[in-house]
């Protein structure tokens, strides 16, 4: 499956995402999961089947909410041409229907999943969907099973089904014999007895071999990382979780004292919540320092070190309420702690998809269908293979319903003839698309919006100019668009085929003739020449990105256009589709570039930003420190800016305060009077700098925060001169907020303290999640979560 993919993604030029349902499994794909990217919640998926219309259907509580969507994901979504979902055989049936709602919605089509092409990759003898016993109670009265099969958008689809055979992860015919008894449940005598011969039960290999232990249960894979934790000789740290409400131990993410040390080999747990996205669920890496409320662990193949705070997770009750048949979500209880765990040891439902060359084995105590496959196939020769118990026939798990699925695809492979009319209906599709102009027509009536909304501050000319572009857009391109499709439709309905059909290319050819020179020289070239310009810097911003956006559009379809020109293709539109898109994506991303001019071309002084960088490495090197732990880059331009001479001017660069400068201040300050008197700059006859004592007494970490924030020092601020997370910092001020010792309106706005707080009394439940939905983006979490703790101590 894997290799598959691989191949898949360089050889095929559609526009295509791939996800999947686990962290790990999306980051193998080269992907993302899928509750991230169609921003689906981790509850039941339940339809309001009474509104199916245009695909505007309504989630209950667990649902999707019809949650806002950026309008980058959303135009992703519109011109999305084929969707990659991997470990399908991990998807329940009521996430696949969740997807197919957001496509159906953004797509504007009651077309299953959107009318986007869809192609499922998995293994339906491996793991299976999880339900818990309350999910099932309300899933089952619209699913047949938990699989994906029974989704109700992929049964109104005659999907094709093809059967890969040949194995890539192994080589050794003899274990790819064993593998697929273990698979179909058919082992012998003669095979239980070779798979039991890798059974070693005083096995004990030391961490440089590279065996990782994977095993049925958590509580076995603890026992290893306890006993591994045990053996560093590192200072022994514990965080202790922070619980409220009803959260049972049994559901805990991670210990409630989770012990930790330098050294130690870790797994994170939960998905990076920050735009940052430095970590997944599943992510492997080392803890490099431990701070007193802040953790980096060094992750392969990163460039640094992540920096670690602690997260909350919410224990949420559903119930289906009988009348409206929505579901009701109440958090009973919240874990705030390190989204970590120890990781030399992980269980076998966390190593799927992943690929061991040394492994030991404990599946005698497998419970789930496709376990002891799953374990035993991770491995690529049986020689790696280590069982520290024996596995005997009655630990292998079948799912009935999955062996007569598969036996159904196995009887049913797709003939010549099929795949000829999904290819036919496909390129029509694609004819379609190509000759359809209306996002356009939007996006050119959004900028005429903007222009409209802003008369004031804008030149006449631009709205008569505009004015006049967008009526010969209508007149010339949309309408004359729209009969052209038709007329491809009829035609191909006439002779059966599409891209064979000479008549068909003839008229293409026609077209295209047509639309490339009045989209060049009417509308592309009128749009670049529009003056943007204004008395307001954010409506030029916001005009000149929308053009740019429009112009972007347009591009693209001039690029289809020539690729099609002699002559359409399914191959060459979706290539030329596809690298236009990349093109411009990648003139935008360099376009943006903030990396660091080393070379210090861009300060004022660049011989000083030198002098201050190789001090930095300098500096680095000695106390083998990361060199951002030193000076921050932005930091040295800053100073090459100011050239303060004292530690009073030098508090003001960013990410300057009080440590670095009883660190590293004398120094610093002594580079930069010295450049100053090489290059005749009035500079300081005494070097006798006076540097604060800041460690007379250590203050407890919110204390100090709180103090730097009635000093004046902005939350920005604190996060920079403190070397922590601006999350921290909030978090840090809650606790002031819930005492009643700081004033909420110093740290969120008055309107937004009133309109959360309205939100709260007039909502049924007072978490976080609902509440920031309901809200919208121009809130954030750490807003309301101020709010709320005001309204607790005002309770």
């Amino acid at each position: 499956k894997t290799t598959f993919l691989r191949n898949l993604k360089t050889k095929i030029h559609k526009r295509m995402i791939i996800v999947a349902p686990t962290g790990v499994a999306a980051i193998n794909a080269g992907g993302v999961t899928i509750h991230s990217f169609f921003q689906l919640s981790f509850g039941p998926q339940i339809p309001n089947t009474s509104n199916q219309q245009y695909g505007n259907t309504n989630y209950g509580a667990g649902g999707s909410r019809l949650q806002r969507f950026s309008k980058e994901k959303i135009n992703i979504i519109r011109s999305l041409d084929l969707l990659i979902i991997d470990e399908i055989s991990m998807v329940r049936a009521d996430l696949l229907d969740g997807i197919d709602s957001v496509l159906k919605r953004f797509r504007r089509t009651s077309k299953p999943f959107g009318g986007v092409q869809l192609l499922m990759i998995g293994d339906m003898q491996q793991l299976a969907p999880i339900a818990r016993d309350s999910e099932w109670s309300i899933l089952r009265e619209y699913y047949s099973t938990v699989y994906f099969f029974s989704s109700n958008a992929l049964q109104k689809t005659s999907y094709i089904s093809i059967e890969l055979k040949h194995i890539f992860r192994q080589s050794d015919t003899q274990f790819i014999n064993l593998l697929n008894m273990v698979r179909n449940k058919n082992l012998d005598n003669e095979a239980i007895k070779l798979l039991n011969s890798r059974y070693n039960p005083d096995f004990n290999p030391d961490d440089k071999q590279g065996y990782i232990t994977l095993t049925t249960h958590n509580h076995q894979a603890q026992s290893i990382n306890t006993s591994k934790l045990n053996a560093l000789k590192s200072k022994p740290v514990t965080f202790k979780a922070i619980i409220e409400g009803d959260f049972p131990e049994q559901v805990f993410p991670t210990e409630e004292k989770l012990i930790l040390k330098e050294g130690a080999q870790v797994m994170f747990i939960k998905n990076d919540p920050t735009y940052e996205k430095q970590f997944y669920n599943g992510k492997i890496g080392t803890i490099v320092s431990i701070d007193d409320e802040t953790m980096y662990v060094q992750c392969p193949n990163d460039d640094s070190p992540i920096e670690v705070t602690p997260l909350m997770w919410e224990n949420t009750k559903y119930s289906l309420d009988p009348l409206t048949k929505e579901i009701k979500e109440s958090v009973t209880g919240t874990f705030l702690q390190y989204p970590l765990k120890l990781a030399w040891a992980i269980t076998i439902h966390k190593s799927q998809g992943l690929t061991f060359d040394k492994a030991i084995i404990d599946a005698s105590a497998a419970f789930a269908h496709g376990q002891v496959y799953v374990a035993l196939s991770r491995c690529r020769t049986l020689e790696g293979l280590v069982l520290s118990k024996p596995i005997e026939n009655s630990a292998i798990k079948s799912d009935s319903t999955v062996v007569s699925f598969n036996s159904v695809i196995e009887q049913n492979q797709p003939d010549k003839q099929q795949l000829t009319d999904a290819k036919h209906d496909y390129q029509k599709e694609l004819i379609t698309s190509m000759f359809d102009f209306g996002e356009i027509q939007k996006q050119l009536y959004y900028i005429s919006r903007i222009v409209n909304e802003n008369q004031k501050s804008i030149s006449p000319l631009t709205k008569i100019n505009l004015d006049e572009m967008l009526n010969k857009f209508k007149v010339d391109i949309t309408v004359v668009g729209e009969k052209f499709i038709a007329q491809i439709v009829k035609i191909a309905q006439n002779e059966g085929k599409v891209e064979e059909s000479d008549l068909i290319q003839q008229r293409i050819h026609k077209a295209i003739n047509y639309f490339s020179p009045k989209i060049e020289n009417n509308i592309l070239q009128s749009l670049r020449r529009l003056d943007s310009e204004t008395d307001n810097k954010e409506v030029t911003s916001k005009i000149k990105d929308a053009v740019d956006k429009a112009c972007q559009m347009l591009t693209i379809k001039l690029a289809c256009f020539s690729a099609c020109e002699k002559g359409f293709s399914t191959n060459k539109y979706t290539k030329a589709r596809a690298l236009a898109s990349i093109e411009s994506s990648q003139k935008k991303k360099k376009s943006k570039s903030t990396k660091a001019n080393i070379d210090g071309s861009h300060t004022k002084h660049p011989e000083l930003y030198k002098e201050i960088i190789e001090w930095r490495n300098s500096i680095s090197r000695d106390k083998d420190v990361p060199v951002y732990r030193v000076i921050k880059l932005s930091s040295a331009v800053e100073i090459c800016e100011v050239l303060p001479e004292n530690t009073t001017m030098l508090k003001t660069i960013n990410g300057i305060g009080k440590k670095k400068i009883a660190d590293f201040g004398v120094e610093l300050l002594t580079i930069i009077n010295s450049y100053k008197k090489r290059q005749g700059l009035p500079h300081t006859q005494s070097m006798d700098f006076v540097v604060e004592d800041i460690v007379k007494k250590k203050e407890k970490s919110h204390t100090t925060s709180f103090n730097l924030f009635n000093q004046g020092k902005t939350i920005e601020q604190i996060a920079d001169e403190r070397n922590i997370t601006i999350q921290t910092v909030y978090n840090h001020l809650c606790k002031y907020i819930e005492l009643g010792e700081l004033n909420v309106e110093k740290v969120v706005a008055k309107e937004k303290v009133d309109a959360i707080s309205k939100h709260f009394m007039d909502a049924e439940n007072f978490t976080l999640t609902p509440a920031k939905e309901a809200l919208g983006e121009n809130y954030s979490f750490n807003e309301i979560r101020c709010v709320q703790k005001y309204l607790l101590n005002k309770e």
